[in-house]
């Protein structure tokens, strides 16, 4: 993602006209794009959803949870895309039929790279807690890192962070255990 914007008082017709081969969203009316993610990158995103959603989701776990894989979510002038999101199921009881959401997700995950870290880190946490997001994860696949965050006083604070290839209860599904070796492996 480059760290300047594309174009300073974007709409969503200029988000659309981004080549596909980019992840495009919109901060405060300001376009960013970025190439689509690393292998290290999509692995993690891809391993995450499936183990959350066989627990929670879709396998033979209690499935209270939607998980979807970079939603588009809307909120006001902001267009953003987190890796992973899930939703409670009463809070969304039913699959969205729009390429969109503006319901804010009960959880998202990051996953960091190098040329998207800040944005993570910085705007989007910020638009996360504003629009009252419980839970986030940032998990950086090189430093094999996963920083769990919760909502408190209006701001996404970390409450945990582990590394390497330990196994661990992460809130909000702290019902199961992660082995984050599965994630960078």
């Amino acid at each position: 993602m480059t760290t300047k914007p594309l174009k300073k008082g974007a709409t969503y017709d200029d988000l659309v006209r981004v080549p596909e081969h980019f992840v495009a969203e919109i901060f405060d009316g300001e376009l960013y794009a970025s190439p689509r993610p690393a292998y290290p990158h999509s692995r993690a995103a891809g391993v995450l959803h499936a183990k959350l959603g066989d627990a929670f989701d879709f396998g033979d776990g209690p499935c209270e949870w939607f998980f979807y894989i970079e939603p588009e979510l809307h909120f006001a002038k902001d267009v953003l895309v987190p890796d992973v999101a899930g939703w409670r199921r009463e809070r969304l009881p039913s699959l969205p039929k729009d390429a969109y959401l503006t319901l804010a997700p009960d959880w998202v995950c990051e996953v960091l790279s190098p040329s998207t870290e800040t944005i993570d880190r910085g705007r989007k946490l910020g638009i996360y807690a504003r629009e009252g997001v419980a839970h986030a994860w940032l998990i950086d696949p090189l430093r094999q890192s996963l920083e769990v965050l919760a909502l408190a006083s209006g701001k996404l604070e970390p409450i945990a962070e582990h590394r390497g290839s330990v196994s661990v209860r992460a809130r909000p599904f702290d019902a199961i255990e992660l082995e984050l070796r599965a994630l960078w492996s």
